[in-house]
């Protein structure tokens, strides 16, 4: 009897817009599409590519590249610098799509989202109808494309949503899934990083049929609690719910400078300008923050944070300044600094202080 196969599977997609930065950036300049496009910093300084377009990535750029090695694999391409602002805009626009098939939504970033769509009776009840009438949905609104894989648990959902990018839909059905993990490159297993697979590799472990002839008690032995999470995704379990209501821990917002930074009056710019980001991030997330860390990075990539927190939340960005002002005076000063960020934490929903200001008033 094997294991892959459920009298009653869930339903799951996973969308995951098509190089969304870039894809953003040529449908709002006509005169980027087709060309080879990287958002992202600064070619000559310390910039990473934030997003490749497709016309970059066949000269083997992709995201985290530095953009000086973009540069040197593709001498015409394209440098724009990321408007994260218009990013999050559009994909609040998505999102409300996502809302008007089915309200179990958990977000994994800006570009992709999961959704549980079992027992809907919509589109035939079919969830790769579901999925196509979305990604058109996309399209119409927003002028972008989307990919999606759908399948019974989010581990395969997620991989499906890669095999026919861009702009296509993939389905692993129960009966489909051993055959398809069997054949499995490791490294495209959700979750095994590029360390843990080369443990594997050297363990004789290449594909999921190889991964599945482990035992979990080896596995534990070898990688911890990890080592059941292994076993069963080569044996296609993966029982995580989709998380409609995602709690945050923590938000923030950090810059790397172009040039180390040692004057003071810059750097409390610098801090000022990612409070200000994070605190309106806050807002938007209608939360309140009773915790402020600041973040440091030296010139040698050591980094260092300070944190302070009040038994009152922070209401408004301003009321940080005083603060981070403190913790930076806290900071060691022997090197340049390359990097700054604030971070809220110790969250709560804003609607918790609304009868304490309604006492008041």
């Amino acid at each position: 009897m094997t294991t892959f196969k459920s009298p009653s599977p869930r339903k799951i997609i996973h969308i995951d817009m098509d190089a969304f930065y870039a894809s953003v950036e040529q449908r709002d300049f006509p005169e980027l599409r087709g060309k080879p496009l990287v958002v992202g910093g600064d070619p000559n300084g310390r910039g990473v590519v934030a997003a490749a377009s497709y016309e970059v990535r066949q000269f083997g750029v992709r995201s985290a590249m530095s953009c000086y090695e973009a540069r040197k694999r593709c001498p015409e391409v394209i440098f724009v610098r990321p408007r994260f602002e218009v990013y999050r805009t559009v994909s609040s626009e998505i999102r409300q799509l996502m809302y008007h098939l089915t309200p179990h939504v958990e977000p994994l970033s800006l570009d992709e989202a999961y959704l549980d769509v079992t027992g809907l009776t919509a589109h035939q009840g079919s969830a790769t109808l579901m999925a196509n009438w979305l990604r058109a949905q996309i399209l119409e609104h927003t002028g972008l494309t989307a990919s999606a894989g759908v399948s019974f648990n989010k581990m395969l959902a997620k991989i499906a949503s890669d095999i026919n990018k861009p702009n296509g839909t993939a389905i692993i059905t129960p009966e489909d899934s051993e055959a398809f993990i069997s054949t499995l490159p490791i490294e495209r297993f959700h979750g095994i990083g590029k360390a843990t697979a080369q443990r594997l590799h050297a363990m004789g472990v290449n594909t999921g049929a190889d991964l599945r002839n482990l035992s979990a008690t080896l596995l534990v032995q070898e990688f911890g609690k990890r080592g059941q999470f292994y076993h069963d995704i080569a044996h296609g379990r993966d029982e995580r719910a989709v998380k409609s209501e995602r709690t945050h821990k923590s938000v923030g917002s950090e810059t790397t400078f172009t040039e180390n930074l040692n004057d003071d009056n810059a750097l409390r710019v610098q801090i000022y300008e990612q409070n200000e980001d994070a605190f309106n991030q806050l807002q938007k997330k209608a939360l309140i923050a009773h915790t402020i860390t600041l973040k440091v990075k030296y010139a040698d990539f050591t980094q260092i944070t300070r944190t302070h927190t009040l038994s009152t939340a922070f209401d408004s960005a301003e009321s940080a300044h005083y603060w981070l002002d403190k913790l930076f005076l806290d900071i060691p000063r022997q090197l340049p600094i390359r990097l700054v960020g604030v971070t809220f934490s110790s969250l709560v929903p804003a609607a918790q202080l609304l009868p304490q200001l309604n006492l008041f008033e």
